[in-house]
């Protein structure tokens, strides 16, 4: 449970490899979070993320597999964790994959294992995590959604689909768990320099994992449930998702 200060104690991260993931938990670590469950699959590099945040001040942190594909590990995973480990204050969900169209056109199977991960996998390891959430009667859920999500642009709008659909699911699943105790945070970042992103064409008003966990933290501090990241991409976006769709072409191929 949050401290008497509101303070995270401790944080489950499904997709425990993230870049950002890492930085938001060492924030936390260097704070008053001692607690730190990492989940994801061996070959993302939780290890690294570890040894970080016990170099931040954590004193109990594991790593745990688990599969966003595997349908049969989210209640799995879940129910082990909470069992274990206690009340959890935090649930952050940075798992995903970005691909590429040009993949996705070369490989529907491909296309279709993107929306598995990014859509399917979160959205039931989420409805997992909100029934030991509303049971213990508080906590917080952060869900990685995107801009791309706000308006699909044609240069990866299966990726922006993705992203559309966890963002409509992470409003309503707020919405779900009002006056339970639970709050749901949804970001929407920019492109952030991450290992994601290494070797791409930086976008406007690009940002870094630690600027995206600081908007994390002093979101979960003052309760919001939309978070830009960075803030000046709401402007934009209020205008690009209004525009004629023949208008949006135009400006998305520019971008």
């Amino acid at each position: 449970m949050r401290d008497a200060l509101g303070e995270v104690q401790s944080v489950l991260v499904l997709g425990g490899g993230s870049d950002i993931g890492r930085a938001l938990c060492t924030r936390l670590a260097r704070g008053r979070c001692r607690t730190v469950v990492l989940a994801g699959r061996p070959e993302d590099g939780m290890e690294a993320v570890a040894e970080a945040v016990r170099s931040a001040g954590a004193t109990t942190v594991e790593i745990v597999h688990w599969e966003a594909t595997d349908p049969q590990g989210h209640d799995r995973v879940v129910d082990d964790v909470f069992d274990r480990f206690g009340d959890i204050d935090l649930v952050y969900v940075p798992a995903g994959i970005l691909g590429s169209q040009e993949a996705f056109d070369a490989d529907p199977a491909f296309a279709a294992t993107a929306v598995d991960i990014n859509l399917g996998g979160v959205v039931a390891v989420c409805l997992a995590v909100a029934r030991r959430l509303r049971a213990q009667g508080h906590g917080s859920i952060v869900l990685m959604s995107s801009v791309a999500g706000v308006r699909a642009r044609k240069d990866n709008y299966v990726y922006g689909a993705t992203k559309a659909g966890l963002d409509a699911f992470g409003q309503g699943l707020g919405d779900a768990l009002v006056g339970s105790g639970v709050r749901v945070m949804v970001v929407r970042p920019g492109f952030v320099h991450t290992k994601m992103t290494e070797g791409m064409d930086a976008a406007p008003f690009s940002t870094t994992p630690d600027k995206v966990a600081s908007l994390i933290v002093d979101g979960l501090a003052t309760g919001k449930e939309i978070v830009w990241a960075p803030p000046v991409l709401r402007f934009p976006f209020a205008v690009f998702r209004l525009l004629p769709r023949a208008l949006w072409r135009r400006v998305a191929e520019r971008g």
